[in-house]
């Protein structure tokens, strides 16, 4: 891995690869008043406004992450952009994931730096975090470099939103950037069981003899339309969530990143 990994996103997400990991997030939202309100940055950040959803001024808290106005039109996608020389840099502390398996105690990232900017039509987020090992597949006795950041679909100063995907009734948009979608997109081809295990042999595949219909049996999380397992444009979900285990890819994607 290179030691400054970068990443962008019309509306998302990134956390833990190696070296010095950059992420940009961006979401289309609506022109706001004057500058955009300050973002809260939950246990891993990343970022889109859902699109439609006015922005509400608010005075930022002190310390909070601040979107900076500047110039141009259209998503803001390069991390390494000038831009983000006008945004002041908040760490961000994370804290341990002990509510889904596999849980972990020991928070394998202990801080990101966040910025964050908008030129009256998109917000972007740039996350930098350290981390000493890439983690790029999709595996099930573990979680892979991946990040996200939580915004409520309806902001009220007077009761901040739950950070833990949200509540009854107070749904929120959750932006993911994965590290598994970035490395397929890289790989600009289908990846294949010889990427992940090079020594395997196999001496006829289903695809070879089956037809498409008859395929979705063998095809597991593809097979029956998953929105995780298909191919994907972007490594970024764009999602909403009311509670814990209500997680929902949005139909229309309004979220992008690298």
């Amino acid at each position: 891995m290179r030691d400054w990994n970068r990443a962008l996103w019309l509306s998302a997400l990134v956390a833990g690869m190696a070296g010095w990991t950059s992420v940009v997030a961006e979401s289309k939202a609506e022109e706001p008043a004057a500058a955009a309100p300050a973002v809260a940055a939950p246990a891993a950040a990343a970022s889109e406004h859902y699109a439609g959803a006015p922005l509400t001024p608010f005075p930022p808290a002190a310390g909070g992450l601040v979107a900076v106005r500047v110039e141009g039109k259209g998503p803001i996608l390069d991390p390494a952009a000038p831009v983000w020389g006008k945004a002041k840099a908040v760490p961000v502390a994370m804290q341990a994931q002990t509510i889904a398996t596999p849980q972990n105690n020991a928070p394998a990232v202990e801080t990101v730096s966040a910025r964050a900017v908008h030129n009256g039509q998109w917000l972007a987020v740039l996350l930098e975090w350290k981390d000493s090992t890439p983690s790029t597949r999709v595996v099930v006795d573990q979680f892979g470099d991946q990040v996200a950041v939580e915004y409520p679909i309806r902001f009220r100063p007077d009761a901040p939103p739950n950070p833990m995907m949200g509540a009854m009734g107070e749904r929120v948009n959750i932006i993911q950037w994965r590290a598994a979608f970035q490395s397929d997109l890289e790989l600009k081809r289908d990846r294949e069981m010889r990427d992940l295990s090079p020594n395997a042999h196999a001496d006829l595949y289903p695809d070879k003899v089956l037809t498409t219909f008859d395929m979705r049996s063998y095809m597991g999380a593809a097979g029956v339309d998953n929105p995780v397992a298909k191919h994907r444009p972007s490594p970024v979900l764009d999602q909403v969530a009311e509670g814990f285990g209500s997680l929902t890819v949005k139909q229309h994607q309004e979220a992008d990143g690298a």
